[in-house]
């Protein structure tokens, strides 16, 4: 249920801040008169996204059990392929999404703003709906109704949220949204890489390496440290916890790690060491300021 409020709930409002940037865009050069047709591209987009959500599930409740762990490892390692790629793009883009919005924004006015408006607005939450799809199907087969709870309350906390970004979108920072939430994300990604290897070794794709590198799980299913239980299935969900995993899972979530923050601490760390530097320069000019005013 946390995994999936967590994924749903940045999805929606990552669609959520693009609509309101190009709603906002819109006021601001006088075409109100353009909402409906961004409204029609949202609410297809969504349409959409819930029919291909159905169609996945359908597809995947109807499978053999061999095929359905090699559906699941599927599911699993093309939402981590996406998720990275997302994750890594907002790294190094998080600061012109709002510029190179507007750009086309201007490009959809100027060149037939029905189909325009409407196909900008199409795509750009289409995305988000299919990446939500790939991330939750994963879940779904662990959890079904904890996953179908945490996607509801982070679509109606978006909602709820909407209104206030109307209002205050171009005072958002979206470059910290972006950072601080990528860095939950690897934690999901690393978790989903790791179950989709998982699901292939049990259907006997991958080797093992070694069956159990170690089992820390209590005899009894009900304890709450479990990989079952209260506390243990919420560590499973969130960061891919396993109580006796296979030694080439273990692999490959590690080196997930190692690989995915390293690189974003190369994006993100010289900009933390900036903001420091100019904190330390405020503060010191603020010192002498008031040395100054003391003297």
């Amino acid at each position: 249920m946390i995994a999936s409020f967590v994924i749903t709930f940045r999805e929606a409002l990552e669609a959520a801040l693009i609509v309101s940037i190009i709603l906002a865009y819109l006021g601001k050069v006088g075409r109100k008169d353009l909402k409906k047709y961004l409204y029609l591209g949202t609410g297809l987009a969504i349409f959409t996204s819930l029919i291909l959500g159905a169609i996945v599930l359908t597809v995947y409740g109807g499978l053999p059990t061999r095929f359905e762990k090699v559906f699941e490892g599927a599911a699993s390692v093309t939402a981590t392929v996406v998720l990275t790629y997302m994750i890594f793009w907002m790294a190094k883009n998080s600061q012109k999404i709002r510029s190179e919005l507007q750009v086309k924004i201007d490009v959809a006015i100027t060149s037939g703003y029905i189909f325009g408006i409407t196909s900008l607005a199409f795509v750009a939450v289409f995305r988000e709906g299919l990446e939500t799809v790939l991330f939750l199907t994963t879940l779904v087969a662990t959890d079904p109704f904890g996953t179908l709870m945490g996607a509801l309350l982070g679509i109606s906390t978006v909602l709820a949220l909407s209104f206030l970004m109307m209002r205050g979108v171009y005072r958002m920072n979206i470059q910290k949204f972006f950072k601080y939430t990528s860095v939950i994300l690897v934690v999901f990604a690393a978790g989903l890489l790791g179950y989709g290897v998982h699901e292939f070794i049990e259907a006997d794709l991958l080797p093992p390496i070694v069956e159990n590198v170690w089992n820390i799980n209590p005899p009894d299913v009900n304890h709450p440290l479990h990989e079952k239980g209260a506390i243990g299935s919420i560590l499973k969900a969130l960061v891919g916890y396993d109580g006796n995993p296979e030694l080439l899972r273990v692999i490959v979530y590690v080196g997930y790690w190692l690989l995915v923050g390293t690189y974003l601490l190369k994006i993100y760390a010289p900009n933390i060491l900036k903001l420091n530097k100019r904190r330390v320069e405020k503060n010191s000019e603020k010192e002498d300021l008031n040395q100054r005013a003391t003297n």
